[in-house]
């Protein structure tokens, strides 16, 4: 189930292992700022912050910070107006990366970089199995409901085959786990969310790799234990499942007069 609690301490987590990459001072901007929890923290931290969403975000009702809506496609910021770019898993949602990119490249002042967070290869292959395990999960703790000692009437029966029907169907959609970016599928996510696919992407794009690494956490789509596995397991289990997001610092090419 999906727990707003569970993806505040991982991407909590997240912060705290890349802070040591903004430099002092600068003014950040956050794409896709979800709840605003991590321009909040930034902005803790004695940063400048702007955070811009999508008006229909899935956290649109939950936001604890001042978020700016924007169509996804255009910054709604002038030129140079920023000294970093900020985005934490949320690249792997937009349509147009090209275009995205050459609108960092746009609002970014001189001397300006990126730091993008995103998800791997590891946990597009550890949220496709696991969404199984979730579907025995909710089968199971559904069963015991829709076994009742005894059914008195016609509406009753009805009402039972209807739950049944509901619960079936509900575990077979997480027997078949849908793409999570924009692009490809399940599988060709397990090539689209590898860290090489990003770094190629990101050249072609304009921008050169500073510094990138693995975040070092463990978590799935599934919430895999929640708040039940600390972020010491996660980050324990990292090691040997592999880290399930992994960072990039970029900062843009000059590009050469034609």
């Amino acid at each position: 189930m999906f727990s707003l609690d569970h993806l505040d301490a991982i991407r909590g987590a997240e912060l705290d292992t890349i802070a040591s990459f903004f430099p002092v001072g600068v003014r950040i901007l956050e794409i896709g700022a979800g709840t605003g929890k991590q321009a909040l923290e930034l902005q803790r931290r004695g940063f400048e912050v702007t955070a811009i969403e999508v008006a229909d975000s899935n956290y649109a009702a939950h936001r604890v910070f001042p978020i700016k809506d924007y169509d996804g496609r255009t910054i709604p910021l002038g030129d140079g107006s920023v000294d970093l770019v900020f985005s934490s898993n949320v690249l792997e949602h937009v349509e147009d990366l090209s275009r995205m990119h050459a609108e960092i490249h746009r609002v970014l002042a001189p001397g300006g970089a990126c730091i993008h967070v995103l998800p791997t290869h590891t946990w597009r292959l550890w949220t496709t199995l696991t969404s199984y395990l979730e579907a025995i999960s909710f089968f199971v703790s559904s069963t015991p409901q829709l076994l009742p000692r005894s059914v008195r009437s016609v509406t009753e029966m009805r009402r039972l085959r209807a739950a049944w029907y509901r619960t079936a169907r509900h575990t077979v959609g997480l027997c078949f786990p849908r793409r999570h970016g924009a692009r490809g599928n399940v599988i060709s996510e397990l090539w689209l969310f590898h860290p090489r696919w990003w770094r190629r992407n990101f050249q072609d794009n304009g921008f050169a790799v500073l510094a990138e690494g693995p975040v070092d956490l463990f978590y799935t789509g599934e919430v895999l234990l929640g708040l039940r596995l600390g972020l010491t397991k996660r980050k324990r289990l990292a090691r040997v499942l592999g880290s399930s997001c992994h960072f990039f610092k970029l900062e843009p090419v000059p590009q050469r007069a034609k």
